[in-house]
């Protein structure tokens, strides 16, 4: 008799904004959304940094090790692009500029997941909020007016499905610090 398969985690790292930050791009979601789209829960918004997927608890283990050896300046973001990808169909909002802290800490987190032996995304990163999916065309705005965004830590998440939907539950959470 085979043995049971060990349990496993969707995980992503994220960076987790704080209630204003949160208020502000489900303000402008609410209001430039509507039903053309099946719209982000504001529980749920957040900008992956890497994304593990299914792991075991050993690898979920490497991971929280490797992150925290992870050295990183804080940073500022700024919200300020909307765009619209028709492929997979997502109304989504980001920054225009990636400043450069972003960018070390993408790196580290790609180089950690090899690390843990997981194959880290090789298309070109770009930080978003999705703010709606099976959205049938994108928005008339493409800008908005910044959404300030001090980056002081960033997160370890898990993706939970149960029969309400999709939620992210924050499992752990590291200081950027440098």
């Amino acid at each position: 008799m085979p043995e049971p398969s060990e349990p496993t985690q969707r995980l992503f790292f994220a960076l987790w904004p704080d209630p204003e930050v949160r208020n502000l791009v489900e303000t402008f979601s609410r209001r430039q959304i509507r039903k053309q789209a099946k719209r982000v829960s504001a529980a749920n918004l957040h900008i992956t940094l890497a994304f593990p997927g299914s792991v075991a608890p050993p690898v979920r283990d490497c991971l929280e090790a490797a992150a925290g050896r992870i050295i990183a300046s804080p940073f500022e973001l700024a919200i300020d692009r909307v765009g619209y990808w028709s492929r997979p169909r997502i109304i989504w909002m980001g920054p225009s500029h990636t400043p450069a802290g972003l960018w070390v800490l993408v790196k580290a987190l790609r180089r950690a997941l090899d690390a843990c032996g997981l194959t880290p995304e090789t298309r070109p990163y770009q930080p978003h909020f999705t703010l709606a999916r099976k959205a049938g065309r994108g928005l008339t705005v493409t800008e908005t007016g910044p959404v300030p965004w001090s980056i002081r830590d960033f997160c370890l998440v898990e993706s939970v499905t149960d029969p309400s939907g999709v939620r992210y539950q924050l499992l752990r959470r590291w200081a950027l610090e440098g």
